[in-house]
Protein backbone atom coordinates (compact mmCIF):
# COMPACT_ATOMS: atom_id res chain seq x y z
CA UNK A 1 0.00 0.00 0.00
CA UNK A 2 2.94 2.27 0.80
CA UNK A 3 4.33 1.98 -2.74
CA UNK A 4 0.96 2.85 -3.99
CA UNK A 5 1.09 5.59 -1.88
CA UNK A 6 4.05 6.81 -3.36
CA UNK A 7 3.80 5.73 -6.88
CA UNK A 8 0.49 8.23 -6.66
CA UNK A 9 2.15 10.87 -5.30
CA UNK A 10 5.17 10.84 -7.44
CA UNK A 11 2.37 10.95 -10.33
CA UNK A 12 0.82 14.00 -9.59
CA UNK A 13 4.32 15.74 -8.72
CA UNK A 14 4.65 14.73 -12.56
CA UNK A 15 1.91 16.17 -13.39
CA UNK A 16 1.99 19.31 -11.92
CA UNK A 17 5.35 19.71 -13.45
CA UNK A 18 4.44 18.48 -16.75
CA UNK A 19 3.50 22.01 -18.46
CA UNK A 20 6.29 24.35 -19.07
CA UNK A 21 8.05 27.89 -19.12
CA UNK A 22 6.05 29.63 -21.56
CA UNK A 23 6.69 33.46 -22.66
CA UNK A 24 2.93 35.11 -23.15
CA UNK A 25 2.14 38.52 -24.78
CA UNK A 26 1.64 41.15 -22.48
CA UNK A 27 -0.87 43.70 -24.73
CA UNK A 28 -3.01 40.66 -25.71
CA UNK A 29 -4.14 39.49 -21.71
CA UNK A 30 -3.57 43.11 -20.58
CA UNK A 31 -6.27 44.34 -23.27
CA UNK A 32 -8.39 41.28 -22.96
CA UNK A 33 -11.94 40.59 -22.36
CA UNK A 34 -11.34 39.10 -18.93
CA UNK A 35 -9.00 42.59 -17.89
CA UNK A 36 -11.76 44.72 -18.59
CA UNK A 37 -13.55 45.93 -15.27
CA UNK A 38 -11.16 43.27 -13.41
CA UNK A 39 -8.09 45.53 -13.61
CA UNK A 40 -8.19 49.38 -12.33
CA UNK A 41 -7.82 52.07 -15.13
CA UNK A 42 -7.01 54.63 -12.31
CA UNK A 43 -3.59 52.91 -11.88
CA UNK A 44 -1.14 53.44 -15.06
CA UNK A 45 1.01 50.60 -15.64
CA UNK A 46 4.75 50.14 -17.37
CA UNK A 47 6.15 47.01 -18.39
CA UNK A 48 10.35 47.04 -18.90
CA UNK A 49 12.70 49.01 -17.85
CA UNK A 50 12.12 52.61 -17.79
CA UNK A 51 12.99 55.81 -15.89
CA UNK A 52 11.63 56.41 -13.39
CA UNK A 53 9.21 59.67 -13.32
CA UNK A 54 8.31 60.44 -9.81
CA UNK A 55 8.31 59.74 -5.80
CA UNK A 56 9.50 55.70 -5.84
CA UNK A 57 7.74 54.55 -2.72
CA UNK A 58 8.95 51.23 -3.02
CA UNK A 59 9.59 47.82 -5.42
CA UNK A 60 6.84 44.59 -4.40
CA UNK A 61 6.36 41.28 -5.71
CA UNK A 62 2.99 39.76 -7.02
CA UNK A 63 3.31 35.83 -6.80
CA UNK A 64 -0.51 34.20 -8.59
CA UNK A 65 -0.97 30.62 -9.22
CA UNK A 66 -4.42 29.54 -10.98
CA UNK A 67 -5.72 26.44 -11.11
CA UNK A 68 -5.16 25.18 -14.60
CA UNK A 69 -7.17 21.81 -14.95
CA UNK A 70 -9.76 21.69 -17.92
CA UNK A 71 -7.82 25.46 -18.95
CA UNK A 72 -5.57 25.51 -21.99
CA UNK A 73 -2.62 27.29 -20.95
CA UNK A 74 -2.75 30.87 -22.84
CA UNK A 75 -6.41 30.71 -20.36
CA UNK A 76 -4.48 29.45 -17.32
CA UNK A 77 -1.26 31.85 -17.85
CA UNK A 78 -3.89 35.14 -18.88
CA UNK A 79 -6.19 34.73 -15.24
CA UNK A 80 -2.66 34.07 -12.95
CA UNK A 81 -0.96 37.09 -14.75
CA UNK A 82 -4.08 39.43 -14.47
CA UNK A 83 -4.39 38.48 -10.54
CA UNK A 84 -0.65 39.34 -10.59
CA UNK A 85 -1.43 42.64 -12.22
CA UNK A 86 -4.32 43.18 -9.70
CA UNK A 87 -2.02 42.32 -6.88
CA UNK A 88 0.13 44.91 -7.72
CA UNK A 89 -2.41 47.93 -8.19
CA UNK A 90 -3.60 47.29 -4.78
CA UNK A 91 -1.03 47.45 -3.27
CA UNK A 92 -0.02 51.02 -5.12
CA UNK A 93 -3.13 51.99 -3.71
CA UNK A 94 -2.72 51.06 -0.21
CA UNK A 95 0.50 52.50 -0.59
CA UNK A 96 -0.33 55.75 -1.86
CA UNK A 97 0.94 55.35 -5.64
CA UNK A 98 -0.79 55.91 -8.93
CA UNK A 99 1.38 53.87 -10.88
CA UNK A 100 3.61 51.15 -11.41
CA UNK A 101 6.12 51.13 -13.64
CA UNK A 102 8.91 48.76 -14.33
CA UNK A 103 7.16 45.69 -13.94
CA UNK A 104 8.70 42.27 -15.23
CA UNK A 105 8.66 38.62 -14.59
CA UNK A 106 10.51 37.35 -11.69
CA UNK A 107 10.29 33.82 -11.69
CA UNK A 108 12.27 32.32 -8.91
CA UNK A 109 13.92 35.51 -8.04
CA UNK A 110 15.27 35.77 -11.60
CA UNK A 111 13.96 39.07 -13.41
CA UNK A 112 13.30 38.91 -16.83
CA UNK A 113 12.59 42.45 -18.53
CA UNK A 114 10.12 42.84 -21.50
CA UNK A 115 7.75 45.03 -23.03
CA UNK A 116 5.88 42.28 -24.93
CA UNK A 117 6.05 39.08 -22.91
CA UNK A 118 5.67 37.78 -19.57
CA UNK A 119 6.93 34.38 -17.98
CA UNK A 120 3.90 31.55 -17.04
CA UNK A 121 4.67 28.28 -15.56
CA UNK A 122 2.10 26.13 -16.49
CA UNK A 123 1.97 23.03 -15.29
CA UNK A 124 -1.27 22.09 -16.14
CA UNK A 125 -2.93 21.56 -12.85
CA UNK A 126 -1.26 24.85 -10.81
CA UNK A 127 -0.23 27.86 -13.48
CA UNK A 128 1.61 30.47 -11.79
CA UNK A 129 3.12 34.00 -13.05
CA UNK A 130 5.26 36.05 -10.76
CA UNK A 131 5.54 40.04 -11.38
CA UNK A 132 7.83 42.60 -9.85
CA UNK A 133 7.14 46.29 -10.10
CA UNK A 134 8.15 49.37 -8.59
CA UNK A 135 4.59 51.65 -7.00
CA UNK A 136 5.32 55.44 -7.89
CA UNK A 137 2.95 58.79 -7.16
CA UNK A 138 3.56 60.65 -10.72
Amino acid sequence: MKKLSLLCLSGLVAACNAGGTLNQPIARDLYSERAIGFLNPEIELSFGRAEIIGREIGTFTANRRTNGSNKNSDTACQIAFLSAVKSLQERAVTEGGNAVVNIHSYYKGVPEWSQNTYHCEDGHIITAVTLRGTIVKK
